[in-house]
């Protein structure tokens, strides 16, 4: 299988994010494939945090099959976190939701565990904004 690295606004957050695809895809169809998953990540957000899930780097693995079946590997900020039933699920639908990608498998997986460091500038951004919203608006 070919190795391709994801476009991410940092690309510094692309060594821990990695679409594979089968051999046999054309290399157009590779690259729509991998831009339109991950568009799709990037309309899952954590019910309790204003990032989306690729951001906040939760998305490990996405695998593109030959028979055009993904798999994708995530993980949560907790192992405790409220969410941990419903977000792989929306993960499913919104890759499945791609024209062109078969049957959808989300596996959590806990290693390596998820810190702040894995989280992109943007979504650093966002929650610096939300929290001093959170500050401001307590007082």
């Amino acid at each position: 299988m070919d190795q391709v690295n994801v476009d991410q606004v940092n690309m510094d957050q692309v060594n821990t994010n990695a679409i594979t695809t089968g051999s046999t895809l054309s290399a157009e169809e590779t690259e729509r494939l991998t831009q339109d998953i991950i568009a799709a990540l990037k309309t899952v957000y954590d019910p309790e945090i204003p990032a989306d899930i690729y951001e906040l780097g939760l998305i490990y693995k996405v695998e593109i099959k030959e028979d055009r079946s993904v798999d994708v590997d995530m993980t949560l900020t907790t192992p405790n976190c409220p969410a941990a039933e419903e977000l792989p699920v929306m993960v499913e639908n919104a890759v499945a939701s791609v024209p062109g990608v078969g049957v959808v498998a989300v596996k959590i997986v806990w290693m390596p565990p998820w810190t702040p460091e894995r989280m992109s500038d943007e979504a650093r951004l966002v929650l610096d904004m939300w929290w001093r919203a959170r500050l401001w608006g307590s007082g």
